[in-house]
């Protein structure tokens, strides 16, 4: 990663963005909680999840705006309107004003649509196609890393004040100070051509690229196939520590942490894979070394559990990285907010069933069943990608503008879903 964090305006634009995630894996779990003093009920406090999550159902039309716009500006808006809407909080005092907080949520997670697939078409903007993935490694270290720390942190806030606002304070400076970085960067952009065609022509024309590019098309597909199981972790961890382990429920907390570190092990790696393997290998390699860490879970033995969740955080990372480098190399300027939206809904919406899928299943199948179903699906879909033959070291044929301002070299390649796992 020396080489992208050495450029200027890269390292500027990289640190705002991870302290802006600092600021938002703090509240997510701090207002959740809060809720839950508030009104005593967990499917309140569900609600929180709930609301933030239901705007990316609308994802495409965020990539529509993305594409519309120049990135910088509209990132620059977004952070100072999401500063300001999370300010509301503070006129949460108690249960008859928790209608405020989905307010909040429901417009962050707006937030959260539009700066995702802005950032990613932005980062093609900013920074030459075999420096994309070590930007996306050092967003996915840094995501990672702030994991393991900042939702401890908003939970511990709430239980010392008894409200979540100060952390909503603390969010809508992270907010602030990455608008200012974006404004004092002055990022060249052109206005993106406004195309001449339809409504509904505009919206799909993410998707039509996505699903009509050949490696596009495998890469998501596996990846979605990967991810209508990957869900059920989610809940099999708790039976893990409880039932394989003969732990108490408060060791899901090691184990947690034990994926994170090798999560992070993962995003320091990832960029170095997709380089040397290409961005199909690496996204099927992780999701191999993914379901092989899975696989160790019902062993019932704290060496190998342990083992098999820092190899599943590595290969998480690599597939996220080489998810998302992916998509930013393989379509065209004009297309990278839509393409963005339409891949990221493409995954997610399997990885939330799944979830749901594995909280019901978990009560009625035995756990080791469902990590065994879990492992190998994601393995067989890793397997799949390892096995097309594409020259997975290049772009796709429909690349135009970011690799018209790079010239194309395939030794130095390295080709970042929202993919939460």
């Amino acid at each position: 990663m020396r080489e992208v964090l050495a450029h200027r305006k890269a390292r500027a634009y990289l640190f705002a963005q991870i302290l802006s995630v600092f600021g938002d894996t703090t509240l997510w779990l701090a207002t959740g909680i809060w809720v839950k003093q508030l009104t005593g009920s967990s499917s309140a406090a569900g609600m929180v999840f709930f609301f933030y999550t239901l705007p990316y159902v609308f994802s495409p039309l965020a990539g529509v705006l993305v594409d519309r716009v120049r990135r910088s500006p509209l990132m620059v808006v977004v952070n100072l309107a999401s500063a300001g809407v999370v300010l509301l909080l503070l006129l949460v005092h108690d249960q008859r004003t928790v209608w405020l907080v989905y307010v909040v949520i429901f417009l962050y997670g707006v937030s959260g649509a539009l700066l995702s697939g802005a950032q990613s078409a932005l980062l093609t903007t900013m920074l030459p196609a075999h420096l994309l993935a070590q930007a996306n490694g050092v967003l996915q270290t840094g995501r990672e890393v702030l994991r393991l720390v900042a939702p401890l942190l908003g939970a511990g806030v709430v239980a010392w004040t008894g409200t979540a606002a100060p952390v909503a304070v603390f969010d809508a400076v992270t907010f602030v100070v990455a608008a200012v970085v974006l404004v004092l960067l002055r990022i060249e952009e052109t206005l993106p051509a406004r195309e001449p065609v339809g409504w509904w022509s505009e919206v799909s024309a993410g998707a039509r690229h996505v699903f009509g590019t050949p490696a596009l098309r495998h890469i998501v597909g596996a990846t979605a196939i990967a991810l209508l199981v990957i869900g059920f972790g989610e809940t099999t961890v708790f039976p893990i520590a409880q039932i394989g382990l003969h732990r108490s429920a408060s060791f899901v907390g090691v184990l947690v942490s034990v994926t994170g570190v090798g999560a992070v092990a993962g995003g320091l790696t990832g960029a170095r894979a997709v380089r040397r393997l290409g961005d199909g290998r690496a996204l099927g390699v992780g999701l191999v070394v993914y379901a092989v860490g899975q696989a160790l879970q019902p062993t019932g033995n704290l060496v190998l559990v342990l083992a098999g969740l820092s190899i599943a955080g590595v290969g998480v990372s690599w597939a996220v990285i080489a998810f998302i480098t992916s998509v930013q190399l393989r379509t065209p300027a004009h297309l990278q907010g839509r393409a963005f939206a339409a891949a990221d809904t493409t995954v997610t919406l399997p990885q939330t069933l799944s979830i749901a899928l594995g909280a019901v299943l978990v009560s009625v199948v035995d756990y080791r069943w469902l990590i065994a179903t879990m492992s190998a699906v994601i393995g067989l879909a890793g397997a799949y990608l390892l096995t097309r033959r594409f020259d997975w070291t290049a772009p796709g044929a429909g690349v135009d503008a970011p690799m018209a301002r790079t010239p194309f070299d395939p030794a130095g390649l390295t080709p970042d879903v929202r993919l939460d796992v």
